[in-house]
């Protein structure tokens, strides 16, 4: 019998936190590495004028991470102190695709920004003052949904992965 790769859009049944399944481990995250490791040396042109911005905590005091691992995604920029995520959309990328991934990402509460590529290319001072009116809104950490006999320290525990 062939196996099939499928996409659930629907969330699981029974309420369960969606961070539970974002432990990505093994060759899965060892590939998501390589992907934002190649990424990272091969940037869309708004991408690098973008990071030129971000990069350096220039915009407003703010770290920022470029092809960063989000748990199952790599995300283009994120600010893991603020929850938020920064992409950038390219002509070929599929947009179920990424309705899809910022569902998931805003299901744990990671707020997520979009712009084109030629919006960035176009008037990346515009850009800059979303990014940092997004940054400076003030915003509640989620906390996670824990079951009785799970610690106090996982509570706080962040979709974002740690390793760069």
């Amino acid at each position: 019998m062939k196996k099939t790769l499928s996409i659930r859009t629907e969330p699981k049944e029974g309420g369960a936190d969606p961070r539970d399944n974002w432990g990505v481990k093994g060759k899965r995250l060892d590939r998501l590495h390589e992907m934002a490791r190649d990424r990272r040396r091969n940037p869309s042109e708004a991408e690098k004028l973008l990071w030129k911005q971000l990069a350096n905590q220039r915009l407003g005091g703010f770290k920022f991470k470029r092809q960063f691992i989000v748990g199952s995604s790599i995300v283009d920029f994120a600010c893991p102190a603020r929850w938020l995520v920064v992409e950038i959309d390219d002509a070929d990328i599929d947009p179920s695709v990424e309705a899809l991934s910022d569902r998931k990402l805003v299901e744990v509460g990671v707020r997520v920004l979009r712009f084109t590529s030629q919006q960035v290319l176009d008037d990346i001072e515009a850009t800059c003052a979303a990014i940092l009116e997004m940054l400076n809104t003030p915003f509640e950490k989620p906390k996670r949904r824990a079951p009785e006999a799970a610690s106090f320290a996982d509570d706080d525990a962040s979709p974002y992965t740690s390793g760069y």
